[in-house]
């Protein structure tokens, strides 16, 4: 059987230039191919911002973009079997289609706002939310975060746990990177608090009666037993399990600084909602996290249903 390759969206901006290199080491670690992709825009869906515009269908044997990306690969070491793909459309609608195909797509954060521009609808949320496989979304370097509590030196993999809806596809693609990498895994399993009050009669608020402490335990508890399978796995994968109180997007984006990867769920979608959702705590990840951000859709979904 082949081996699905890793996806390199290429644009010939800077923000993807750092895409391609983040997925050439995914794909040397996975041990397999890399295909490089550029989605060429007609001029009717031309946008403020586009690198390269063309007025009718595009020739695909003739690609600058791609033949820039083969001039600075060329004689690279250690590189992983090249594809070189070359399409016409609108990239938010294209990209999306070929997540079928991979095993990971890749791609920077483009846009004249930067990460701003990703919740406007561009081709890095529309992959992250509709794509069939995982999504890096590889921000701009320099990105300025809130320190968080310290952490040990060396490789490092981040990613939320949810106890109460854990997306166990998010916690095997996060062990299994770690593992590749020879990265610790630090998984983030918060827990609100303050609780919400609870109103019995009108103008009665009855305080919570939780002990912070005690649901600090039982969310540690939780935590410990859904790690537990995941760990047998990967014996090697050292786990620094932290459950802090508060906003998990807030911790998650703390512990971005000098971290390998962020990994965070993409919403299984509802039953009265079949629209795939990418979710708040998602969504302040891509906007904030200073490393790359890996969006994972859920291990299964409803099949989609049209009309």
């Amino acid at each position: 059987m082949s081996t699905l390759p890793v996806i390199a969206a290429v644009d010939g901006s800077d923000d993807s230039l750092r895409a391609l290199e983040w997925a050439l080491t995914a794909a040397r670690l996975r041990e397999a191919p890399l295909r490089v992709v550029h989605v060429r825009q007609y001029a009717s869906w031309a946008q403020p911002d586009v690198t390269v515009l063309v007025a009718g269908p595009p020739d695909p044997d003739e690609d600058p973009v791609l033949d820039d990306v083969r001039a600075l690969l060329e004689g690279r070491a250690e590189r992983p079997v090249m594809e070189y793909l070359s399409l016409a459309g609108a990239p938010a609608a294209v990209l999306p289609e070929l997540g079928g195909s991979a095993q990971l797509m890749v791609l920077g954060s483009r846009g004249r706002g930067g990460f701003a521009s990703l919740l406007l609808g561009s081709s890095g949320v529309a992959a992250a939310r509709d794509a069939d496989c995982p999504v890096v979304v590889v921000p701009r370097p320099g990105r300025q975060v809130h320190e968080g509590p310290p952490v040990a030196p060396g490789p490092r993999v981040v990613v939320g746990l949810h106890i109460d809806s854990p997306a166990e596809a998010s916690l095997a693609f996060a062990f299994a990177e770690a593992d590749r990498r020879g990265a610790r895994l630090q998984v983030i399993a918060a827990y609100p608090w303050p609780p919400a009050r609870i109103w019995t009669t009108p103008g009665e608020l009855v305080p919570p009666g939780d002990d912070e402490d005690a649901v600090e335990g039982e969310t540690r508890t939780l935590a410990a037993s859904l790690l537990a399978a995941h760990r047998e796995r990967h014996p090697d994968v050292q786990v620094d399990l932290s459950t802090p109180p508060g906003d998990a997007a807030g911790h998650l984006v703390a512990a971005s600084k000098e971290a390998e990867l962020v990994v965070v769920g993409r919403h299984r979608r509802r039953l009265f909602s079949p629209a795939r959702m990418i979710g708040s705590v998602t969504q302040a990840v891509l906007l904030h996290a200073a490393s790359p951000i890996a969006v994972i859709p859920p291990a299964t979904e409803p099949a989609r249903t049209d009309g």
